[in-house]
C-alpha cells in the first residue's frame, strides 16, 4: 500500500494536480515519519519593476551591476515585489538581494556574470562548513524574510573563468583552451587560472585557507576563493522556481541556515568537470522541500550539509526537516548525498521517486573522524538507478576529500583495513537509523558499500527490497552494528556479499551475531 500511495503522488505531480500553490505537494507530508511543518511559497507585494526602466542593457557586453542594484533598491522602498529581468544577455558583477525581492527572469532572460574578479570583494563567510573569507558571491542574500529566484530563464555564473582543471577530466581540446589563457600548474595536469589561484591552494586544506592570514595574503590569493553562485543565509520563505542555475565558481546554490525553503521545478548544471561543482548543498536548514528538478554537475548532486568540525559542532544547527521528491540527477560525484560536513547534525530527511543516471554513487553518505555530529531518521524510497560508476549505495567514514571514483583509483579502500580503535569523543561522527526501501540500479561496479570506524559502527540500516543487476561485486560490509538487508536481490560477477568486524547483521532473514575480522562470504 505504501507503494501505491507514493506512485499516486508522483502521478499528480507530474501530470500537475488541480491544487494551487503548495497544496499540489500536500501528500507528500502524509504518513511522514517525523513531524514536520509544511513548506509553503512567499507572497509578495503586487509591485513590479523592469530592469531595462534602470538604465540596464541586455547586450552581453555592458555592466548592468548598478541598474540591479538601483532596481532592487526602488522595489525595496515600494515594499517589495518583483524584479522583472526580460528577455537578454544581462552582464553584470554581484546582485545583492532583499527582503520580499522576487528575481525574476522572462524566458530568454541570461543572467551573466562577469569573470572580472575585481568586481566581487572579500568577505566573512562558510565554505565547506568553515568559518573563512572567500569572494562575494554572484547572488547573495543575509537574513532576509520573503526572497526568491523565479522564471524561465538562465544565471550563468562563468564558472570557468574561477575553477582549476584536472587534466584527466577534460578532452584535449579543452585542455589547450584552458591553458593557453595562462596561469600555472600545481603539477603538468593540475591547472589553476592565475599564480594566486595557486598560492591559495598551497597555503590551503580542502579549499579554505590555515592560519591567520594577514590582508595582504587574502588579496593575494583573491582568485583561489572561489565563492558559491547563490548564498543565502540565515534567511526565512526562500523560494527557488523553474530558473537554469548553470556554470557556477564552486558550489552551484547554497542555502545556508534558512527556513522554510522551496526548490521546484530548477535545473542545475556544471560542466563534469567542474571542481568542487555541487548542484544543491542544504546546510543547516530547516523545513525544506526539493521537487522536480534536474541537476548535472561535477560533484555531488543533492547534499545535505551541516558544519564542518569544530567549527559546525559550534554552530550546532543541524538539517532537520526535508523532503526530496521526483529529482532526477544525471553526472556528479553522488546523487543523494549526506556531508563529509555534517557536525552540527542531520536528521529527518525523506527523498523518494527519484532518479540517478550516470553519477559515481547513488546514494553516498561520508564522514571522517573529527567531525563529531550525528546523522539519523534518514527515510529513502523509490529510487531508480541507472550505470553507477563505483556503489549504488555507500557508507564510508574514512572520506579524504576524493571522489568515489578517485578513491577507487587511489586503492584507498584497502588503506582502511585493520584500522586502529579509538576513544569516542565529540569529534566522532555517527550515522545511525536510515531506512532505505525499493532501490532499482542496472549496472554499478558494486552494490553497496559499508565501511564505520571500528570505535563508531553504522548503526541500525535498513535495507529493503534492493535490486541490482548487472554489477562486478556484491554488498561488502565493514564495521557496522545492526544491518539488516531484507528482500535483496543482487546479480554480480563477484562475491554476492560479505562483512567482517560487524554485529548483528541481518540477510534475508538470517542473523549473525557476531562477525570478527575473518569475515563471512555468502551467496543472496
Amino acid at each position: 500500500m505504501r507503494k501505491i500511495f507514493f506512485l499516486v503522488c508522483a502521478c499528480l505531480l507530474t501530470l500537475g494536480a488541480s491544487a494551487t500553490g503548495t497544496d499540489k505537494y500536500s501528500c507528500l507530508y502524509e504518513n511522514l515519519p517525523f513531524k514536520m511543518e509544511q513548506v509553503t511559497a512567499p507572497v509578495f507585494p503586487d509591485n513590479e519593476v523592469n530592469l531595462k526602466d534602470f538604465g540596464a542593457k541586455g547586450d552581453g557586453s555592458s555592466l548592468c551591476t548598478d541598474a540591479f542594484a538601483k532596481a532592487i533598491e526602488a522595489l525595496e522602498k515600494k515594499g517589495g515585489g518583483k524584479l522583472v529581468v526580460p528577455q537578454g544577455v544581462w552582464f553584470t558583477g554581484p546582485i545583492t538581494l532583499k527582503s520580499n525581492i522576487n528575481l525574476h527572469l522572462n524566458k530568454g532572460a541570461v543572467i551573466l556574470f562577469s569573470p572580472d574578479i575585481d568586481l566581487y570583494p572579500l568577505i566573512d563567510a562558510s565554505f565547506e562548513g568553515l568559518n573563512t573569507r572567500r569572494c562575494q558571491s554572484p547572488i547573495s542574500g543575509h537574513n532576509l524574510v520573503n526572497v526568491a529566484i523565479t522564471g524561465a530563464g538562465v544565471i550563468d555564473g562563468n564558472g570557468e573563468y574561477w575553477r582549476p582543471v584536472k587534466r584527466e577530466k577534460v578532452t584535449d581540446k579543452q585542455w589547450k583552451e584552458f591553458t593557453s589563457r595562462g596561469g600555472a600548474f600545481k603539477n603538468p595536469k593540475f591547472w589553476f587560472p592565475s599564480e594566486g589561484a595557486l598560492k591559495g591552494d598551497s597555503m590551503s586544506n580542502m579549499n579554505v585557507p590555515k592560519g591567520n592570514l594577514s590582508d595582504a595574503e587574502w588579496h593575494s590569493i583573491r582568485h583561489f576563493l572561489r565563492p558559491v553562485m547563490v548564498n543565502l543565509v540565515s534567511c526565512k520563505n526562500v523560494w527557488l522556481n523553474g530558473v537554469i542555475f548553470q556554470n557556477s565558481p564552486s558550489w552551484n546554490i547554497h542555502p545556508l541556515m534558512c527556513e522554510n525553503v522551496l526548490i521546484e521545478d530548477v535545473q542545475v548544471r556544471n560542466p563534469a568537470f567542474a571542481q568542487n561543482g555541487d548542484g544543491l548543498d542544504l546546510e543547516s536548514c530547516k523545513n525544506a522541500l526539493v521537487v522536480n528538478s534536474t541537476f548535472d554537475v561535477g560533484d555531488d548532486g543533492i547534499c545535505i550539509k551541516s558544519g564542518k568540525d569544530a567549527d559546525g559542532r559550534k554552530r550546532g544547527i543541524p538539517c532537520e526537516n526535508v523532503l526530496i521528491n521526483g529529482c532526477t540527477v544525471f553526472k556528479g560525484h553522488g546523487g543523494f548525498v549526506v556531508g563529509s560536513e555534517m557536525s552540527g547534525g542531520v536528521k529527518n530527511i525523506y527523498v523518494s521517486d527519484c532518479q540517478f543516471l550516470g553519477t559515481d554513487v547513488g546514494l553516498r553518505f561520508k564522514s571522517t573522524r573529527g567531525r563529531g555530529g550525528v546523522v539519523e531518521n534518514i527515510y529513502i524510497n523509490n529510487i531508480s538507478m541507472f550505470d553507477i560508476q563505483t556503489d549504488a549505495i555507500t557508507f564510508d567514514l574514512y572520506y579524504g576529500g576524493k571522489s568515489a571514483v578517485e578513491a577507487l583509483a587511489d586503492g584507498d579502500e584497502a588503506k582502511q583495513q585493520n584500522v586502529k580503535k579509538i576513544k569516542v569523543d565529540e569529534t566522532t561522527p555517527c550515522f545511525r537509523d536510515i531506512n532505505i526501501n525499493h532501490v532499482i540500479c542496472r549496472t554499478a561496479r558494486r552494490a553497496a558499500y559499508f565501511n564505520g570506524l571500528p570505535e563508531m559502527p553504522v548503526k541500525n540500516i535498513t535495507i529493503t527490497d534492493l535490486e541490482v543487476n548487472n554489477a562486478k561485486e556484491g554488498i561488502v560490509i565493514n564495521n557496522t552494528d545492526g544491518v539488516k538487508l531484507q528482500d535483496i536481490n543482487v546479480k554480480s560477477k563477484g562475491k554476492t556479499f560479505s562483512a567482517r568486524n560487524s554485529a548483528n547483521v541481518t540477510v534475508n532473514g538470517k542473523e549473525y551475531k557476531k562477525i570478527d575480522n575473518k569475515g563471512i562470504t555468502l551467496d543472496m
